[in-house]
């Protein structure tokens, strides 16, 4: 079975289409990047799958249960971790309440371990206020909350857009260790095209709203073909 099944799904804003009829599946543990160029319709994609956006035709389902018309909340409650492009931090609040907004565990000491694998530097800075994090840090807290959920699909919005390679690099080797570690499936939206090759099985290019190409990441020609889509 299919994490996640999309089938036909079309959708987009104030009753303009953006997304056109778009098919993909992800097995568990993969991890399927989505590249193309700006405005092609990459986080439209995420935002209908997660419920932001209406569907104007198709359908979503996760691990088997129909999600086509949830709202965000229940779709999370599937097992869904949504990372945004904007830092969807609570700016005031601390790191730790961030991270226990979002952890529904009862246990959070469990979740913190969790974050303490990935991220360690964020145990320091429980207490400090997120809005004072730097940007590659509130990213990392981002992505550290949604793993903390314990999602088993996580969609992820241009996770290394502004970051330091080494901030890249490290964010590279979580992303395969809640793979490996946890059989997390990622839906990865990206515009770093060595990244994407580097942490996803496959890749699939948006144009003008419809998947123009797919491959898988090993294939040698898989970065040409990619480029030849991203260029002017």
């Amino acid at each position: 079975m299919s994490i996640l099944a999309v089938d036909n799904l079309s959708s987009g804003y104030a009753g303009a289409v953006v997304l056109r009829e778009v098919s993909l599946a992800l097995a568990p543990g993969e991890i399927l990047a989505v590249l193309g160029k700006n405005g092609m319709g990459k986080s439209t994609l995420l935002k209908a799958v997660m419920g932001f956006l209406p569907k104007m035709t198709g359908s979503v389902a996760i691990s088997g249960n129909e999600a086509t018309r949830l709202p965000p909340h229940r779709v999370a409650r599937l097992g869904v971790g949504y990372v945004a492009q904007e830092k969807a931090l609570f700016q005031d609040m601390s790191v730790e309440e961030n991270l226990r907004l979002a952890v529904r565990r009862p246990d959070f000491e469990a979740a913190l371990a969790e974050v303490e694998a990935s991220f360690p530097f964020l145990l320091q800075r429980l207490k400090q206020r997120a809005g004072t994090l730097s940007g590659g840090e509130q990213k990392m807290l981002l992505m550290a909350r949604s793993l903390a959920t314990g999602a088993k699909l996580l969609l992820v919005d241009e996770i290394t857009e502004g970051l330091q390679p080494s901030v890249i690099d490290r964010l590279a080797g979580v992303i395969r260790s809640a793979r490996d570690r946890h059989g997390t499936t990622m839906l990865l939206v990206e515009q770093h095209l060595p990244f994407a090759l580097a942490v996803a099985d496959r890749w699939a290019v948006l144009d003008r709203g419809e998947i123009a190409e797919t491959g898988a990441s090993t294939e040698p020609d898989s970065r040409a073909r990619v480029l030849k889509h991203l260029s002017v």
